[in-house]
This record gives structure tokens, sequence and C-alpha cells, in this order.
């Protein structure tokens, strides 16, 4: 067994970023600076994701455009179904489903404003311009264009997660139920649609589903990860599954590979790309104890990464407050 990032968070505590580049193989360096920039990090800002997104994930290509994408996770189902968008004069135009590391940005802009602010209505404009800024995605050239598509294909499609079982629980135990995301333009708003400028309703029946089950991440984790869209996903599970754990739990290869390389022809190759992934994932959790085996990975139980305080998911009517893995959001 080895640490899954070499042990490099420790090297970061110890001797300071600058030592511990000089410590390490050159490949490994850009992992000493996404723990030093974690750990120095004062700021605390939050993030929010559904915990639907823990277990299951968007494309990390590009697919067809009429093709939909179907992710299983544990006893739940991410369905993406390509939509049309009308955006300007002539007929509207069919955009494939959102993927890679901007899709998933956007994504956790609009799950975060929603638990802060306590509304489904997501302001778009100025706040997500900041937001995705903090998070070092500059608004011109390719980087903008990129969103740009990615918001498009997200306001276009439909988003529907699947579950079953106890983790069904809170919805309606024992049966498939589903919570989906989509865009929805406010009704007294007749312009043709502008997304840089807009706001946008989520789904009621997913903003129900992301209050009652949110997971805090990091901000600064978030950043260092937001063109890495992989390792993104493996810190989102991580987030959402080492806390939970009662012991040390092994994951085989076969199931990584199908959590989080189901584009991988052979096995031996995720293997081989696997640690790539996962070497920043745990970069930006110094929290997290993954180590790496032959047969997979074993997961230790560790603090979460956002300290347990109180968050609180405000309701139309009155706040309510819950405890759970974040700190305060919302006033």
């Amino acid at each position: 067994m080895h640490e899954a990032d070499a042990g490099v968070r420790r090297l970061v505590l110890v001797h300071g970023r600058e030592q511990a580049r000089l410590m390490v193989e050159p490949e490994m360096r850009a992992l000493v600076d996404i723990a030093a920039e974690v750990l120095a990090d004062d700021a605390g800002k939050i993030g929010i994701s559904y915990s639907g997104f823990c277990l299951t994930g968007l494309p990390h290509k590009r697919l067809p455009d009429e093709q939909p994408w179907e992710k299983r996770g544990h006893r739940v189902t991410l369905l993406v179904e390509p939509g049309r968008l009308k955006t300007g004069p002539g007929p509207a135009k069919l955009l494939g489903v959102p993927y890679g590391a901007r899709a998933r940005m956007i994504l956790l802009y609009l799950q975060t404003q929603a638990v802060r602010t306590g509304t489904r209505e997501v302001e778009l404009g100025r706040s997500l311009h900041d937001w995705l800024g903090r998070m070092g995605l500059s608004w011109g050239g390719e980087t903008g264009k990129a969103l740009k598509e990615q918001a498009a294909r997200i306001a276009a499609c439909s988003l529907k997660f699947f579950w079953e079982g106890e983790d069904a629980s809170a919805w309606e135990a024992g049966r498939f139920v589903r919570s989906g995301l989509r865009f929805h333009r406010r009704a007294d708003d007749e312009r043709q649609p502008d997304l840089w400028e807009d706001r946008v309703v989520l789904d009621e029946s997913f903003y129900d589903a992301l209050r009652k089950h949110p997971v805090p991440l990091r901000e600064a984790a978030l950043r260092e990860l937001a063109d890495r869209s992989a390792s993104l996903d493996l810190y989102i599970w991580l987030a959402y599954r080492l806390h939970s754990l009662g012991g040390p739990t092994s994951v085989r290869w076969a199931a990584l590979r199908d959590q989080f390389g189901s584009s991988y022809g052979q096995i031996r190759f995720f293997r081989r790309d696997f640690p790539k992934m996962l070497g920043p994932a745990v970069a930006a959790y110094p929290e997290a104890r993954v180590e790496l085996t032959e047969d997979g990975v074993v997961l230790h139980p560790s603090p979460p990464p956002v300290g347990p305080r109180i968050v609180a998911v405000r309701g139309p009517e009155a706040p309510e407050v819950r405890r759970t893995g974040g700190r305060r959001l919302g006033g």
C-alpha cells in the first residue's frame, strides 16, 4: 500500500511549499502546489453538491449530440437527455449533453447558490461571473466560449436521478423515485434567452432533494481541480464517502472503473491512469486517508473536508436549520 498523494501534504506541512517541491519528483510538484493552496486557504468558503452527483457524474468528453448519457452508481442512476434550446431566430438547436470540468463547475455554482440563498431561483450574470472568476476560470477567450457552450447544454438538457432501496428512504423507501434538474426561464421574461444575464429556476424536486442532502465541499479544492474533471469527481465522491465509514473499506478495480473509467475498454489502462486522477483529488482533501493497493484502493474513515457546523437550509416559509458536515450558509 501507499498513500494516494505520495505524502505530499505531510511534506508541505513540515517543510513548506518551496522545500516540498524540491523533495519530490517533477511530476509530483503539481500535487504539492494543490495541497499547499488548499492548506493555505483562510477564506473557508464552501461549495455544495447534491449527493446524487457524488455517486455518479457527467461524461468527461463530448458525446454525439443526439446521444443520451446514463451513469449508474450505488443504488442511483443518473440519466441526462439532450434537448433543444432557442437562442435566436430560426428553429431551436439540438444541443448534446453537458460534459467535462466546465459543466461540473457550472452545476456546482447552481447548487451552492440555491442552498446559500434558500431559493430555487438562481441568478446568473455577475454572480456567476464572480464565482467562476474565483475558481480561476477566465471569462474571455476559449475558456469563456467553453463555459457558454456548457451552460447552454445544461439549460437544454433533462437531468434526472433514479434512486432505489435505502438510499431513497428520504423520499419513498423501496421504490424507484426520481429528482431532476431543469432550467426554467421566468414566465415574466419574454426576451430572447441570454444565459449570462438571466436567472434560472431549478426543478422543484431537485431543489428539495438538494436541500435535504447537501454535501459541503471546500471552494479552494474546487478551484484547484477546476480543470480536472476526473479528479473533481473523485474529490466529491471522497467528500461524501470518507466521513461516514465505520472502518477501512476496500474498493476494487472493477468497481472503480465502473464509476470513474467507463470509457476505458480494458481495465489495465484504467489501472495505469487512475493514480493520476486520484492524486490531485487527495491532495485537495487534506483530511482524506486513501491508500492505493494491488486490488484497488482502501478508504479509511476521515474527517469531512468542511468541519461539522450548522448549515441553514431555508425554505419558502421559514428557516430550517440542520446539522451537517458544513458551516452556516444563508442568513
